[in-house]
């Protein structure tokens, strides 16, 4: 791992932090790429069961790194070939995170503005602290947040999505929880406590029933009622055919607490 993005593993849970905080954790071509890489790993560790993402400082991500792509302009074509890379870049991290094996949660604090939004809109489940402020402002500057906007449009009802992105105006914590952006609220000092809680209840779950449910979770969504019933009926008829879940429920049926063995 490179500094710029820690993990610690405990208890089947991996917990990555974003590790720039002089740059408000800005997803820079390197952040991007460090995350791509463990992204990538987490697919196949059989150890892992939830992935936490948080950011290390005062805030949790404020989106891409404006100086870089600044810089990015001096080229001869005024960077396009360079945007065009760097946007497929995060919109592959983005895509990645949810066809992760592992359920993930984002831990947020402070702020999560433009492409940083777009990171916990991107999670699976998200935690986060009294006062957190989520935008998609890019259009402040003059640059509208189109490639946030795919994550957020998913989220949160679609009128309420356009409103933040079009007025670059700021929504709380609560008003977050109340459009779906987010999962729980916690006090600051409660935070990771109240993330590793939720982590901790997930994990504990039988593992490969919650790897084919968060892939059904996700391709359900794209399909007409009737083929997401039909798609969704054949995962069930085969999650009925491990042998944990028959364990599960005949725990259930026995009132004892089920023990998995995977």
């Amino acid at each position: 791992m490179t500094d710029l993005l820690l993990r610690s593993d405990q208890n089947a849970i991996a917990t990555l932090t974003l590790n720039a905080p002089q740059k408000l954790n800005a997803l820079s071509e390197e952040m991007l790429t460090a995350l791509q890489m463990q992204l990538d790993a987490l697919a196949t560790d059989p150890d892992i069961r939830v992935v936490v993402l948080k950011g290390a400082g005062k805030a949790f991500c404020a989106g891409h790194d404006l100086k870089q792509m600044t810089a990015a302009r001096q080229v001869t074509d005024g960077g396009k070939a360079y945007f065009n890379d760097l946007f497929a870049q995060c919109g592959k991290v983005m895509t990645s995170i949810t066809q992760l094996p592992q359920p993930v949660i984002a831990q947020v604090h402070g702020i999560a503005t433009a492409a940083g939004c777009q990171l916990v809109a991107s999670c699976d489940m998200a935690v986060a602290a009294t006062g957190t402020r989520f935008g998609v402002n890019g259009v402040n500057i003059g640059l509208f947040c189109s490639t946030p906007m795919v994550a957020l449009t998913r989220n949160i009802p679609r009128k309420q999505a356009f409103e933040m992105l079009t007025t670059g105006e700021f929504i709380d914590a609560d008003r977050a929880l109340t459009l779906g952006l987010i999962n729980r609220v916690a006090d600051i000092d409660d935070l990771e406590t109240t993330t590793q809680e939720l982590a901790a209840r997930v994990a504990g779950q039988l593992g490969v029933a919650v790897k084919i449910g968060k892939e059904a979770f996700y391709q359900q969504a794209d399909m007409t009622l009737e083929d997401a019933y039909a798609y969704t009926g054949a995962v069930m008829a085969d999650n009925m055919l491990f042998r944990d879940t028959q364990n599960g429920i005949a725990a259930f049926l026995d009132k004892r607490k089920p023990e998995w063995d995977q």
